[in-house]
């Protein structure tokens, strides 16, 4: 197993970690059974890569081993974005397993995160699609079982290409990620169908790049205290109301 370094790890901004916690506590909560997910998108550029290294580093960080398949054959992102060091070894990538070249011990990469792995693309392959139906994507699935708490698998945006749909019934469920003001009901529905048809159980979407009001999130908690209902009566009817009964906090 190689080692490689990823340079370019930014802290998080506040609602951004809130909402990948959740996001990874969604996860769990879907069953025991829940621990290969796929996530793909209905377009390009929706984020949908960054939520799967964010997502990651979640669970990683929370103290499960977890492995990011970068399984976008046709153009990953992964090596650019994060500015990933092989530090001069010769790493292999899902490419290179899938048409028979290594084994898996040469595609798996532990990283300068603790609990975190990675699987790289490989080489831009002509025929990813292909590779995707053949018998060595579910070998590699089976061991992967066996060696970490939680896989996580990027793939192409499903509106684009095939490739997630083949590769969501040897997964436990799939995550649509889409951009908010972008892409439309009609495409977004389209994808679903297409993730129906597979058989394959979809866990939920990832609505990203949600526009933020500036004042919303830092209102949001602006009072303390409990709640109490009093009784009101208004043309003969007795009613309940809800008040607060503290004052308000400063900001």
């Amino acid at each position: 197993m190689n080692k490689i370094m990823i340079n370019d790890l930014e802290e998080l901004k506040y609602g951004r970690r809130e909402a990948i916690n959740s996001l990874k506590t969604n996860i769990k909560f879907a069953g025991a059974d829940v621990k290969v997910v796929a996530f793909t998108s209905c377009n390009p550029n929706e984020g949908k890569s960054t939520t799967c290294f964010d997502l990651a580093r979640a669970f990683a960080d929370a103290g499960s081993k977890c492995l990011l398949i970068d399984a976008d054959m046709r153009k990953t992102v992964m090596l650019q974005r994060y500015n990933i060091d092989n530090q001069g070894q010769k790493v292999g990538g899902l490419t290179h397993y899938l048409s028979g070249q290594v084994s898996l011990e040469n595609i798996i990469n532990s990283t300068n995160v603790p609990n975190l792995y990675l699987m790289l693309a490989g080489p831009l392959s002509p025929n990813p699609a292909e590779l995707m139906s053949g018998h060595l994507i579910d070998d590699l699935l089976s061991k992967c079982r066996k060696i970490f708490d939680m896989i996580i698998i990027d793939t192409p945006p499903l509106g684009a290409v095939i490739d997630a749909a083949i590769l969501a019934p040897k997964c436990d469920g799939v995550v649509i990620v889409t951009e908010a003001n972008s892409t439309s009901a009609r495409v977004a529905i389209g994808v679903k169908k297409q993730l129906e048809m597979t058989g394959c159980k979809i866990l939920g979407c990832v609505l990203n790049k949600v526009p933020s009001t500036g004042t919303s999130y830092r209102y949001r908690y602006r009072y303390y205290g409990e709640y109490e209902y009093k009784t009101e009566t208004e043309d003969g009817e007795t009613k309940k109301k809800r008040v607060r009964t503290d004052k308000k906090k400063e900001d």
